[in-house]
């Protein structure tokens, strides 16, 4: 199996942890965006760290800070910015079934960007992804109102964006400080929404969603992006929630019903196609 697809499914399942540490944190009664933004800043501790440990650099750059800036502002702040916005106008469930619509915006995004190819088994991949996170969200309440069926698109639409942004970050510069930059600046868009002051208790709850999804999550999802289409990554990655329900089966004793099974194998099934109708493209 090509380095790129471990890199994306392992960054995804990663990815999938984040509603397991969020369900603790909440209890202590922090806010979104107060939890977002200290996910945010003790990744960023933990990243400089890293980087300046292991490669002995500094992980601040001076080049190029509009696109970091832009970056952080969509990637980190718009994206959940709409996505919390979303849950709280909706349900949590609508919101996460219109964030996976970004494979779909991956593929076109990759076509005109990046002139990666539009082909038979991608457009079958959407599909099976598509009625595969439908299935696997539940019972999802469609009687929404439009605005939020527009900011449920616009999250998944900017999703696809950060990917895109991120295939043009690791061309030039290590991954790992495309990644610090860009939290960097999110954090930056973060602070006037956010609340200082957490309870004790929820820190290392804090300290897991910075560490699991955000620095090893992002971390590899970067380095798989220098090898791995922007549209094929985006469909690999949407194995994020198939992980999430295992989990809050294992942990919390959640309902794992046949559909969601179902919906999960579909998941699995179009990520598998993709490489594999890749891997044939190459010999």
């Amino acid at each position: 199996m090509k380095r790129g697809y471990i890199l994306v499914f392992l960054s995804a399942s990663m990815w999938g942890t984040l509603g397991i540490f969020a369900t603790y944190i909440y209890r202590y009664g922090v806010d979104s965006f107060t939890m977002v933004f200290f996910r945010v800043l003790f990744a960023l501790i933990i990243l400089g760290t890293y980087i300046a440990l292991v490669f002995r650099e500094n992980p601040f750059t001076r080049e190029r800070l509009w696109f970091y800036a832009v970056y952080g502002l969509v990637g980190v702040f718009g994206f959940y910015t709409l996505y919390f916005y979303t849950v709280k106008i909706s349900s949590v469930g609508f919101a996460v079934l219109l964030v996976y619509t970004a494979p779909a915006f991956s593929v076109l995004l990759g076509r005109l960007i990046f002139r990666e190819p539009i082909t038979p088994e991608k457009g079958l991949a959407l599909v099976m992804v598509l009625l595969g996170v439908l299935l696997v969200a539940g019972n999802v309440d469609f009687n929404v109102s439009n605005l939020a069926l527009v900011t449920g698109i616009a999250t998944g639409f900017i999703y696809a964006i950060y990917g895109v942004l991120a295939k043009f970050g690791v061309r030039n510069e290590r991954p790992e400080r495309v990644l610090f930059m860009t939290l960097l600046f999110g954090l930056l868009f973060l602070a006037p929404f956010s609340r200082f002051s957490i309870p004790s208790g929820a820190v290392p709850y804090l300290l897991g969603l910075a560490f699991f999804p955000t620095f090893l999550g992002y971390t590899l999802y970067n380095h798989a992006l220098k090898e791995v289409e922007v549209s094929r990554a985006s469909i690999v990655a949407t194995i994020e929630p198939v992980v999430a329900i295992i989990l809050a089966y294992i942990l919390f004793g959640e309902e794992l019903t046949p559909l969601q099974l179902f919906g999960g194998a579909l998941i699995i099934g179009a990520s598998i196609l993709v490489h594999i109708r890749e891997e044939k493209g190459q010999t």
